[in-house]
C-alpha cells in the first residue's frame, strides 16, 4: 500500500481532510478543481468523503458530477469506504445517487460483507432493504454472515438472519453466485 503525505493530494483532497468545510470544498468546483480526479491508487475526493464520513461533502461532490461508483486500484467504491466505517449518513447519500449495492472489491467483497465485518449495524440495514440477495460469497466463499459472525458482531449477524441470511451457508464462490 502507497501512503501519501496530504499535500501530495489535490487541493480538493486536502480540503476534505483538514477543515472538511463544503463551501470550501463549493469555491474549489467552482474555480474548477476535478471532483473525479485520482491519486496513485485511483481514489477520488469523493473516496476521502467517505472514508472521512462527510455525508454532506459528499452530497456536493455527487451534485457536481462526481463518479458514485469509482473503483479505486483495489476496486474498492465510495459506499465500501462508508460501509467501513460505519457511517450510515454517508451511505444513505450513496444509495440516494444509485452507488451499485452489489459493488464487487479485487476480493469479490460487497458494501454489505465490508458492514457485517466492521458491525455497522444500520449500514447493513440500509443496504439489506437494496440488495436482493444477501447470501453472495466474496473470494474465499463467505457471506456478509460470515463477517459479522468472525468479527464477533452478534447484532449484525442477528440482524443478517432475520433477513434471510442463510446460517450454514458456505461454498466455493463462482460467478453463478454474483447478483
Amino acid at each position: 500500500m502507497v501512503i501519501l503525505q496530504l499535500e501530495e493530494q489535490p487541493p480538493i483532497v486536502q480540503a476534505i481532510f483538514v477543515g472538511g468545510e463544503p463551501e470550501r470544498i463549493k469555491d474549489l468546483i467552482k474555480f474548477k478543481q476535478d471532483v473525479n480526479c485520482l491519486d496513485c491508487d485511483k481514489r477520488t475526493p469523493l473516496h476521502a468523503a467517505a472514508f472521512k464520513g462527510d455525508a454532506t461533502i459528499a452530497s456536493v461532490l455527487l451534485s457536481n458530477g462526481a463518479r458514485v461508483n469509482a473503483k479505486d486500484s483495489k476496486w474498492i467504491t465510495p459506499l465500501h469506504r462508508a460501509c467501513s466505517i460505519g457511517s450510515s449518513e454517508t451511505v444513505s447519500v450513496l444509495l440516494t445517487y444509485q452507488a451499485e449495492v452489489n459493488a464487487r472489491d479485487k476480493l469479490w467483497q460487497t458494501p454489505l460483507h465490508v458492514a457485517a465485518g466492521n458491525g455497522a449495524y444500520e449500514c447493513i440495514e440500509q443496504l439489506l432493504s437494496h440488495v436482493p440477495n444477501p447470501n453472495v460469497t466474496d473470494r474465499a466463499g463467505r457471506t456478509a454472515l460470515h463477517h459479522a459472525a468472525y468479527n464477533g458482531h452478534t447484532d449484525s449477524a442477528e440482524l443478517l438472519i432475520s433477513r434471510g441470511c442463510i446460517v450454514n451457508a458456505w461454498g466455493t464462490p463462482t460467478p453463478s453466485n454474483f447478483c
